[in-house]
């Protein structure tokens, strides 16, 4: 299926992209700019921001849209990572970081704790970086993510991905409803943090069942959405259904500001999770906590 207009961009100019990737080189880090192939990479590395990837490359699901390598191989964390990532955040001069990570379902907390780890060394090296953690379902471990969230990121985002019926087919291992519950806890003990959460749209669902995902995430309070058009890696990958039109992502943003009551939503053919995530910070200044 040919990718419409909308939908190219130009390679990344090495020149432009170089710093950003000599510095990962250089700390031996992953974003998932790169191990995820992300359309926007070129724009991301060229203004300076990364989504850091902890734990990985490597993840211990097999999600068949996703373009992260698949492994099983029980790997120890690495105790340095923490203080590469804050010097790299330091050295770019972040002023908000996004850190996510491939799911460790083969480790007791999930990696919570090596989140917790990158947080305390960003602010020791950036105190006034703004933080946003995009984390996995942890297995459904609620003392997991009380962790995570006791370490106060400003923001906390996991993914929804697609609708409830297409779980099986996109999400084997994962499970809609507990994705829901876990952003109603979040909601429900910590006030302050705000919440975010994205989905792909061109799996084979239907406008109206997105619609009633992003209700689905009103009735969790969450503050911030975004809704990508999602792009094959490869053949061996799930395929793409349908590509949606630019003015269809129009309708599911003003739909989901103007009458679910969303904070924001960032939604367009090429927008990913992290996606301008700095403008949280324009949006904790008009709407504190």
């Amino acid at each position: 299926m040919l990718k419409p207009p909308w939908l190219r961009v130009k390679a990344p100019q090495r020149e432009r992209i170089g710093a950003v990737s000599d510095l990962l080189l250089d700390l031996r880090l992953n974003t998932v700019c790169q191990e995820a192939s992300c359309p926007n990479i070129g724009e991301c590395f060229a203004s300076g921001t990364a989504t850091f990837l902890i734990m990985g490359p490597g993840c211990t699901r097999a999600c068949p849209y996703c373009d992260i390598d698949f492994d099983r191989s029980l790997r120890a964390l690495d105790p340095t990572e923490p203080i590469r990532l804050g010097e790299a955040v330091a050295r770019m001069g972040l002023s908000h970081v996004v850190i996510t990570s491939v799911n460790r379902d083969d480790l007791d907390d999930g990696g919570a704790s090596q989140f917790v780890a990158c947080v305390e060394e960003v602010r020791k090296r950036s105190s006034k970086t703004t933080i946003e953690l995009l984390i996995p379902d942890f297995s459904g471990d609620w003392s997991a993510l009380r962790t995570v969230l006791d370490v106060a990121p400003n923001v906390l985002n996991h993914n929804i991905e697609t609708i409830p019926r297409l779980y099986k087919k996109v999400r084997p291992q994962g499970s809609y409803q507990l994705s829901l519950e876990l952003l109603r806890r979040v909601r429900k003990g910590w006030k302050k943090v705000y919440t975010k959460s994205g989905l792909m749209v061109g799996l084979g669902e239907t406008d109206d069942e997105v619609l009633d995902v992003m209700k689905d995430l009103s009735s969790c309070q969450v503050d911030i959405v975004t809704i990508g058009q999602y792009l094959s890696p490869s053949a061996k990958h799930l395929a793409v259904d349908r590509f949606v039109e630019p003015r269809q992502f129009e309708y599911f943003r003003k739909y989901g500001e103007a009458e679910l009551g969303f904070l924001q939503v960032i939604s367009s053919p090429l927008t990913r999770s992290s996606y301008h995530a700095g403008e949280v910070q324009r949006l904790m200044k008009s709407f504190p906590r």
